[in-house]
């Protein structure tokens, strides 16, 4: 299928849910890169994976009593991170330790809830792997009202979130309160995790938090061009990916996925500071001078 057919099937009126969701995956894209580029430079990519498993019963349950999956996803999330928080407290264990017990249980229960719904294989899989053919109308709202209160967080907390990720003990010391910027942060993961289920599936959002970053994290040794360029790169990929997908017929979030790694491994051998081949000749230099 060529580019001016895919255009046309967007504007198809028989082929609605098409536009609907390409907007979806742009703007869970765009969110998701900015929130991804704390998760890169944090090392939170674990964090961001537990999160991704943590919001599952709740969307299971809100699907299984036909309520809200952004409400339901976000109260489970914002719930288990603050177990999460409050459990790290004790020394004893590492937060990682934590974490792997919370999020894997907070997953198994909503596989047990979304077991108990009607039409279970065919809802597991939405949830697992997402669906481009069920986004009703008010989800486009949904995730728009949701992805602008996200990026106003980002916008009205980005100094403090940088202090912390720089240096916690002397954010801390200036008077910070980094357990609480801790869980906005878990938070505006959480949001940004649950609006892209639909499109890109539980089991792949976590390839929407890190990829466009660790990508623009290797273009570029700017904060504020980082975080212009993941959400740029995870828009154009999540484009590319629907127009790929709808034209060969594979599932839509595993093909949006491989075009974020086909891009990032774009930038690993070709970026022009931190790339493979720009790297090279500075490695022999200093072979060669020692």
């Amino acid at each position: 299928m060529s580019p001016i057919d895919f255009l046309r099937d967007l504007v198809n009126p028989d082929l609605a849910f098409l536009p609907k969701a390409l907007l979806v995956a742009v703007m869970s894209s765009i969110v998701c890169g900015v929130v991804g580029c704390y998760v890169v430079l944090r090392g939170m990519a674990f964090i961001g994976d537990a999160v991704a498993h943590a919001v599952f019963p709740g969307l299971a349950i809100a699907f299984a009593v036909s309520g809200n999956l952004i409400l339901g996803g976000t109260i489970a999330g914002v719930a288990t991170a603050v177990l999460v928080a409050v459990f790290s407290q004790n020394r004893r264990l590492r937060e990682d330790s934590v974490i792997g017990i919370f999020f894997v249980a907070a997953f198994a229960l909503g596989i047990v809830v979304i077991s108990r719904a009607p039409g279970y294989a065919g809802s597991l899989q939405q949830f697992l792997f997402g669906s481009i053919t069920g986004i009703p109308d008010e989800d486009l709202y949904t995730v728009a009202v949701t992805g602008i209160i996200v990026l106003g967080a980002v916008f009205l907390l980005h100094k403090e979130f940088v202090a912390v990720t720089i240096d916690r003990e002397m954010a801390r010391a200036t008077g910070l309160r980094v357990f609480w910027l801790d869980i906005v942060l878990y938070v505006l993961v959480t949001l940004a995790v649950v609006i892209s289920v639909q499109t890109i599936g539980n089991i792949l959002v976590l390839a929407l938090l890190v990829t466009p970053a660790a990508t623009a994290r290797l273009l570029t040794d700017r904060l504020a061009v980082m975080m212009l360029l993941a959400p740029v790169i995870g828009g154009l990929c999540a484009l590319v990916g629907l127009y790929v997908s709808w034209s060969w017929d594979f599932p839509t979030g595993g093909t949006i996925v491989l075009v974020l790694t086909a891009v990032f491994l774009t930038a690993w051998v070709l970026a022009p500071r931190h790339g493979l081949l720009a790297r090279a000749p500075r490695r022999r230099a200093e072979s060669a001078a020692s």
